[in-house]
């Protein structure tokens, strides 16, 4: 979820910091054993949570409480917004997983990215530089065509790291990961969208638990051990089903907590964030597992 806390990025493998591709493990994802999100993955939380915004700013969500929003009454337009961040969001995961397939399946580009590592550290620091715009620059982030501009750029700086992480995984840990993804987020989406449970009130929560995620991950880079690898990646994909939950409710608008109807990029992006965690982290359980 994006509306939610900006992680302070650590070396580039989307988590804790890990060695380079092919030293310890040279078929696998460059961060080695753990998961590719941990404690400063470049897309775990898109800008701080947990304060209320109604001006400019990171991010622009309210509580529906204290700051009913005019703007939500009007339910043509709650459903444009709606429509308008699902059709990012498909657009943005589409670019994701065109990446992963050729990165997985045409050897030439599988071999050149596992030989050039140094490309993964460059789309890292254009990801980071770009979701940073995002976060912090309220007026940007809502500008027209620019915001797209930038959107873009992210997605395809960070699809380009999950491929190449995708790419040091077998074609059938790949697969797998794409299908049970697929699975588990729309799932989690429908849910969110259908019950009458408001998972907003519990981000507080969440946060407290991402923060153990990181002490946990910091513990996993000086105890190599491949079951607590697999809790590791377990864990994190757990925790970031639930910020799937909380962030899709966020743009329904009729909850305590709610995304502004002017934040239909911010508000695709956390959805991104959390589905492409989601696979990252799915995808180094099977990778750990099948070892």
């Amino acid at each position: 979820m994006v509306g939610a806390e900006l992680s302070p990025p650590g070396p580039p493998p989307l988590c804790s910091p890990p060695p380079l591709p092919g030293t310890a493990w040279p078929h696998r994802a460059p961060w080695g054993p753990w998961a590719p999100w941990g404690p400063w993955a470049p897309g775990v939380r898109v800008a701080p949570l947990h304060s209320t915004y109604h001006e400019d700013g990171p991010p622009s969500y309210y509580d529906n409480q204290d700051f009913p929003s005019a703007h939500w009454d009007d339910k043509s337009i709650r459903q444009a917004f709606i429509r308008k961040v699902f059709l990012v969001l498909s657009l943005q995961l589409s670019v994701t997983f065109a990446f992963v397939a050729v990165f997985t399946f045409v050897k030439g580009v599988k071999g050149f990215v596992q030989r050039n590592v140094w490309t993964y550290y460059i789309s890292y620091a254009v990801f980071f530089i770009s979701l940073i715009v995002l976060s912090c620059c309220g007026d940007f982030r809502r500008k027209h065509p620019w915001n797209l501009v930038a959107l873009s750029i992210l997605t395809v700086s960070l699809s380009y790291m999950v491929g190449m992480i995708a790419s040091f995984y077998n074609t059938d840990a790949v697969i797998m990961a794409v299908g049970i993804t697929v699975v588990v987020c729309f799932t989690v989406v429908i849910f969110s969208l259908q019950t009458k449970y408001d998972f907003t009130s519990c981000r507080g929560v969440l946060i407290i638990c991402l923060v153990v995620l990181i002490l946990f991950s910091i513990l996993c880079i000086f105890i190599r051990n491949r079951i607590m690898d697999i809790i590791y990646a377990s864990l994190g994909a757990l925790l970031f089903t639930c910020f799937l939950a909380v962030d899709t409710q966020m743009i329904l608008g009729n909850k305590q907590l709610a995304l502004s109807p002017e934040e239909y990029v911010f508000a695709a992006l956390n959805l991104y964030t959390d589905i492409i965690n989601i696979f990252l982290y799915i995808l180094a359980i099977i990778g750990r597992a099948k070892e």
